[in-house]
């Protein structure tokens, strides 16, 4: 995996992600009318189809050019995480402002390393949910103009839905059904993928997603944001044995997650060592804080393998590049005859390489939206809410 990295002068990271070679190495659902099979046939074609992606859900504004879902022309990253860093958390206006400014320059940085033209095009697809309003509503109205003016049929993308179907580009051997865990800043959910576009959530977060409980983890014992990457790498340093956090089980159902209380459980450690004058260490904290989430989240995937009969296993979404979850799922995988899939890290956080793979799959499925779809910030993923942001059958 080559990532070309350049920082701009109001500290704006602008990656350009490529594989060991052309088409190969980068991570890539939605409210939708499904037309006759006749008409699936031939909107999609025997050809190949390239689509241009955007993504611009949170704090990454990206393009990406994608062949045949599975194959990566081009994908380009402007982060601004270092914009953040010093709010401790994602802005929205900011993040709004910085989608504005950069989302021409990374699609024109898609095409150009693609080595194509928008008339070139064959589908421009675009994350309409969920994320931040303003965020999303800068890529939904490139992604609109786009198809407008190039006449070129248009596909919104569920952002999980990306996450899931990023596992498709690394891994061109995985196909439907097997079961994701998708653990993000603001999303925990054990999915079981039945076809493409088609999802179950068999457990979702009561409370705090699985990220989120980083960031705030990270937060209280001075690491700072993002508080995965720096938890990660300080529970390297520590000892995960050194603290014994509860790991929530739900009576009602046993595949949900909570992790309010394991957070709480953390912030009160560090309350009762301030009020006694002690001092704590701070990777043993987050090693122990880490291992608590990492085998809740590794024994709820496990179990819902075998109890539902599956022997396939993804990833996805930003926690799923975790070390300790990675390596901890690819051992119990092994132990329990399960093939684990997981895309590379630097392919778990937001891009739009996994929204074009994503939309590769709709679009053969016949599935074409209006210039009137709209931004869903709360879009729930398996009901995409057909009858307000699909086109008609």
């Amino acid at each position: 995996m080559q990532i070309d990295k350049n920082v701009e002068n109001d500290g704006v990271i602008f990656m350009s992600i490529k594989g060991d070679d052309k088409g190969d190495g980068t991570e890539t659902g939605a409210s939708k009318a499904v037309v006759s099979d006749s008409a699936s046939a031939s909107a999609g074609g025997s050809g190949d189809v390239t689509i241009l992606a955007i993504e611009s859900s949170c704090d990454e504004t990206a393009a990406a050019v994608v062949r045949n879902g599975r194959e990566v022309l081009s994908n380009i990253i402007s982060s601004q995480i270092a914009l953040h860093t010093i709010y401790g958390g994602v802005v929205p206006e900011i993040a709004s402002r910085k989608h504005v400014e950069k989302i021409n320059g990374c699609i024109r940085a898609a095409l150009s390393e693609a080595g194509v033209t928008l008339e070139d095009i064959d589908v421009v697809a675009v994350t309409y949910g969920p994320g931040l309003v303003g965020a999303l509503l800068v890529g939904v109205s490139a992604a609109k103009a786009i198809s407008f003016a190039q006449n070129k049929p248009l596909i919104g993308v569920h952002h999980i839905e990306g996450h899931i179907s990023a596992n498709f580009i690394e891994n061109k051997d995985l196909e439907p059904p097997f079961v994701c865990l998708v653990v993000s800043g603001g999303h925990s959910h054990l999915v079981v993928v039945k076809d493409y576009g088609e999802y179950e959530i068999i457990g979702q977060t009561r409370d705090d997603a699985a990220g989120e409980a980083f960031d705030k983890v990270a937060r209280a014992i001075g690491l700072g944001y993002p508080g995965g990457p720096k938890i990660d790498a300080a529970a390297k340093e520590g000892n995960p044995e050194a603290f014994t956090f509860p790991q929530a089980k739900i009576s009602d159902a046993e595949y949900d997650f909570s992790f309010s209380g394991l957070k709480s459980a953390v912030l009160n450690i560090i309350n009762q060592a301030k009020m006694q004058g002690e001092e704590l260490n701070q990777a043993d904290v987050a090693a122990s804080f880490q291992k608590a989430v990492v085998e809740v989240l590794v024994g709820h995937a496990i179990k819902a393998c075998k109890e539902y009969g599956y022997d396939k296993l993804a990833i996805a979404g930003g926690v799923a590049s975790n070390t300790a979850l990675r390596t901890l799922m690819e051992k119990e995988c092994a132990a329990n005859g399960i093939k684990f899939y997981r895309p590379s890290p630097v392919l778990c956080t937001d891009n739009a390489a996994m929204i074009g793979a994503a939309a590769y799959y709709e679009y053969k499925k016949g599935v074409r939206f209006d210039l009137d779809m709209n931004a869903v910030p709360n879009l729930p993923l398996g009901d995409r809410e057909r009858r307000f942001h699909a086109g008609k059958v």
